[in-house]
């Protein structure tokens, strides 16, 4: 997997968390100790989330990191 995909791929996956859970982003951003901008910065591709922030964001979701980076394998014919 390249860089690019993890770079896609965790903030979708934090969008989806946030989503499903029906929460909002400036409280998460809140609970993980970023401002609503940073948040919506790393969310949006403008930072890049870094590991110490993935872990963060994880704790703030009460998501294993593990959960942040999941990434469905396409169905293999």
């Amino acid at each position: 997997m390249l860089t690019a995909d993890y770079n896609a791929t965790l903030p979708q996956n934090i969008i989806r968390i946030i989503n499903m859970r029906g929460l909002k982003q400036c409280a998460v951003a809140k609970k993980a100790g970023f401002s609503k901008q940073q948040f919506n910065s790393m969310l949006n591709g403008r930072k890049i989330i870094k590991p110490c922030d993935a872990l963060a964001i994880a704790d703030a979701l009460d998501v294993e990191m593990n959960d942040l980076y999941e990434r469905e394998e396409p169905a293999v014919k």
